[in-house]
């Protein structure tokens, strides 16, 4: 997908697809957001990673990973959903974003969704009370909307901090 900067200096917006895409569609809460399939190294059930001290509320710590260490983001706390539980359909998406390794702990993977360019909407301005600086676009199948996000923009925004920008 081909992404151009709105005049709203940071804010991603949509620019038209030129080719078909396929995203992971996976649940936060009541919601249901999109990554691409591109940047999913593997899913896992979830295991309760080693806490590291001092770490914010969200990361939740590390796992060994075959010798690697990754560090494990609980996204449903870091989109400020309340009530985490972890159940039987809690996982963690291991993400490769650049050279790092990154998991991401989501309520559940739906599945695989390709969107063709017409399927593909901008996000909305929502003034500068909602940070949409990671959403790529608004994604949407029959009566399904999928929030689309850029989650190499998100993991090496300034709080999170976990992987650093990479050229493409």
């Amino acid at each position: 997908m081909s992404l151009q900067t709105s005049p709203r200096a940071g804010t991603p917006a949509a620019a038209p697809l030129t080719t078909i895409r396929e995203f992971l569609a996976f649940k936060l809460g009541a919601e249901e957001y999109g990554i691409d399939i591109l940047r999913v190294q593997e899913i896992r059930s979830y295991e309760e990673p080693t806490h590291i001290a001092n770490a914010p509320e969200f990361i939740k710590g590390v796992v060994n990973l075959r010798g690697v260490i990754v560090p494990i983001v609980d996204m449903r706390l870091k989109f400020g959903l309340h009530d985490v539980k972890y159940g039987a359909f809690t996982v963690v998406i291991v993400l490769t974003i650049g050279t790092r390794m990154v998991g991401m702990v989501v309520d559940a993977v739906s599945d695989v969704i390709t969107l063709e360019p017409q399927q593909v909407r901008p996000v909305p301005e929502f003034g500068a009370a909602v940070a949409a600086d990671h959403l790529l676009a608004i994604g949407t199948v029959d009566e399904r909307m999928l929030i689309l996000i850029d989650i190499e923009a998100l993991m090496n925004s300034p709080e999170i901090g976990l992987v650093e920008a990479t050229l493409q």
